[in-house]
């Protein structure tokens, strides 16, 4: 019986999401068959929807719930035998490691029964009880009734019922309709609010993306290019309006046809692999690299000149053609420049979704195109702008720079992932130090590069204040060697757990945080623990199992982490919400916190520890195993994304994703550890 409590528990919050939509997936239909004055045999039969089984009366070695038939006493029969079901089909859940039996379309149960009382009519109630799945699984629970008459002499087949109890007799199922519905809603919301989130996410990197193409067009190599191309379009008097506008739709065209190229080779598809894997990160972790250096003045990248000949040619065919081939020659051209700004537009967007890389592209030709054209529609706006000069190589230089950080975030993903340990955290923030304190060094004329002018840069106030603002930025950082945890740049660091010497958490673990101290000795070591660490010296585990155990002994809900080695904003919510002491000390005294890293490439998992996918594969990789629990079990792709769950792996609250409101994620805490309590006090009853 505790079994089946522990399943039913497993299975109540799998219930919601086609509680609506498909309420009755199994339809019942009862005969009773009377061959005698004292024999009569009862048939249950079950019609089955599509892609959807019920579990057999055989039990096998998992937590579903087989199907039960219970009659109620009655002294004017009694039931002869067990209740009879055909050979069920057996199956094999790889994620339990367990198999079941089943049955799917239709089945009939029957059970033969002996009659008493042969003088006069009399009513064979129960209840049916059991469950049925498909991608979600829906309790059982129907009651039935079947009439039996005095014998009339010969055999006779007729019609049971169904019997639907008045909502004063259930109080129960009030109760369990009520909180499916309220889950239901959460559900609705969280995808509302995930949604949103999604939107203003997209909204903000097509703004990103603008100001990306703005800083093109500031390049050496493009914004030159504004007074020629202008005077081009109005010799051309009121054509050259239009010409101007088609210029301007011609350089957008050929950007997001960029885009849409960049979308098909690394879409959704690649998205984990670019973003986790070694070889696409140190691959243009070397271009972002070698393009700085270019940028720096060193040498230059340009396209084979026979491109550029070639689209420059095609200019004199004049009309709408000939513009559009201006437009390209202006992106050929301005090739070394702005690839790099471009570049990093449609890298960011490359572990996204198929839309992003076009939306980027789009935006940053937007950035470029729209202040050609406005420049050649409204010719005295070139009055208002700056003069070519040495500004425009200072904004290359400081480009450069910010590349190279920015290659090191490249390299960091694999570096985690695969546990290299090449980049820990002082020695990234060192290269951090020394990349920006040699910008700082460059805007005060300190340093200079190859094609910088000599010239008394003191007169250039906005290099002076750039310096003092990068130079703080240089302070900001240094307490980060020592354990700092740099809230505002958290996400693009590695994570503090790979700090050699972290003198934060020496202060914090003999002093401020006695709350672990309080933290009662694990019940098991957790394995992989040699790899992996939880932030802020919080205690848990690793792997999904071993969670489910521990929370069984302990008799606590489990705090689970869907987390990544190169995951940004989980490094922020650890940095900024996590870091809170009363997060840490609810953390430590109510749960069992589990850290599932889902691109982890390397760590093997013991031999316990394994599963088989929905194919029968052996999952050997922990990395593999937590994705393969967080898409097929929690039909969850993201990271970072938190559940509490029951003990026996059922979702209590959540998920939730990335919330940086200490207050709002204590609340989702609170409400996971609510449900449990209401869980176990009615399963006590």
């Amino acid at each position: 019986m505790k079994r089946i409590l522990v399943a039913l528990c497993l299975f109540l919050a799998c219930t919601i999401a086609f509680s609506q939509n498909n309420p009755n997936p199994v339809k019942w239909k009862y005969t009773v068959k009377q061959t005698s004055a004292t024999e009569a045999t009862l048939q249950f039969t079950a019609t089955i929807d599509k892609d959807w089984h019920l579990f057999a009366i055989k039990h096998g070695d998992g937590f579903e719930i087989p199907t039960t038939i219970e009659f109620d006493k009655n002294k004017a029969y009694k039931l002869k035998g067990k209740t009879l079901e055909p050979t069920p089909r057996k199956g094999y859940d790889s994620t339990m490691g367990t198999t079941y039996y089943c049955f799917y379309n239709k089945v009939t149960f029957t059970q033969n029964v002996s009659i008493l009382d042969t003088t006069k009519p009399f009513k064979i109630t129960g209840t049916i009880n059991g469950q049925t799945c498909s991608t979600q699984c829906k309790l059982i629970e129907e009651n039935f009734s079947f009439t039996i008459k005095p014998f009339a002499g010969k055999p006779v087949e007729s019609t049971g019922e169904a019997i639907e109890e008045p909502a004063e007799d259930q109080p129960e199922e009030s109760v369990l309709n009520n909180a499916e519905k309220e889950k239901s809603q959460h559900a609705a919301i969280s995808k509302a609010k995930d949604n949103k989130e999604e939107e203003e996410s997209m909204l903000w990197y097509f703004l990103t993306s603008i100001g990306a193409g703005l800083i093109g067009l500031l390049m050496p190599c493009v914004f030159p290019m504004i007074p020629m191309t202008v005077s081009f379009f109005t010799k051309q008097g009121e054509k050259g309006k239009l010409l101007a506008l088609v210029y301007g739709l011609s350089i957008v065209a050929i950007f997001v046809i960029i885009g849409i190229l960049f979308a098909l080779v690394f879409g959704p598809g690649a998205a984990n692999e670019l973003s986790t894997g070694w070889v696409l990160n140190m691959i243009f972790a070397v271009i972002f690299i070698i393009f700085a250096i270019s940028m720096l003045g060193y040498f230059e990248i340009t396209l084979p000149s026979s491109w550029v000949n070639k689209s420059a040619k095609s200019e004199n065919k004049g009309g709408i053609i000939g513009v559009f081939f201006m437009a390209l020659t202006l992106v050929l051209v301005s090739f070394s420049c702005t690839l790099p700004i471009a570049g990093a537009v449609a890298l960011n967007a490359a572990g996204g979704s198929l839309l992003k890389p076009i939306i980027g592209m789009l935006g940053f030709s937007l950035g470029i195109a729209v202040p050609f054209t406005m420049f050649a529609l409204f010719p005295g706006l070139l009055k208002k702008t700056p003069k070519s000069g040495s500004w425009m190589n200072t904004l290359k230089v400081v480009l450069a720079f910010i590349e190279l950080a920015f290659a090191l975030k490249f390299i960091n993903v694999p570096d985690q992932t695969y546990h290299w340990g090449i980049l820990d955290r002082e020695i990234y923030l060192a290269f951090w130090i020394v990349l920006f304190s040699l910008l700082g060094l460059y805007l005060l004329g300190k340093l200079r590069f190859p094609a910088d002018p000599e010239m008394p840069i003191q007169k250039s106030w906005v290099r002076f204040t750039t310096a003092i603002f990068v130079f703080t930025f240089v302070v900001y950082m240094i307490p980060g060697m020592f354990g700092a945890p740099l809230n505002a740049i958290s996400g693009w660091l590695p994570p503090v757990e790979t700090h050699d010497f972290d003198l934060h958490k020496v202060v914090r673990e003999e002093a401020t945080f006695a709350i672990i101290d309080m933290q009662k000795e694990v019940a098991e070591e957790p394995h992989y623990a040699d790899k992996l660490e939880l932030p802020h010296g919080l205690k848990g585990y690793f792997d999904y199992d071993q969670a489910l155990r521990v929370a069984k002994k302990e008799h606590k809900p489990i705090f689970i982490d869907f987390t990544g080695h190169g995951c940004t904003n989980c490094r922020q919510v650890e940095a900024k919400v996590w870091r809170d002491p009363e997060i840490r000390k609810k953390f430590s005294e109510d749960f069992i916190m589990v850290a599932m890293y889902v691109d982890d490439k390397n760590i093997e998992l013991l031999p316990e520890d394994r599963i088989k996918d929905d194919k029968g594969n052996e999952i050997k990789l922990l990395g593999k195993k937590n994705m393969y629990i967080s898409q097929k079990v929690y039909h969850e792709n993201s990271q970072p994304c938190y559940f509490i769950l029951n003990e026996d792996g059922s979702v209590l609250a959540g998920p939730t994703y990335y919330e940086l409101d200490a207050n709002k994620y204590m609340s989702f805490l609170n409400k996971g550890i609510a449900e449990y309590n209401k869980r176990h006090q009615n399963s006590d009853k």
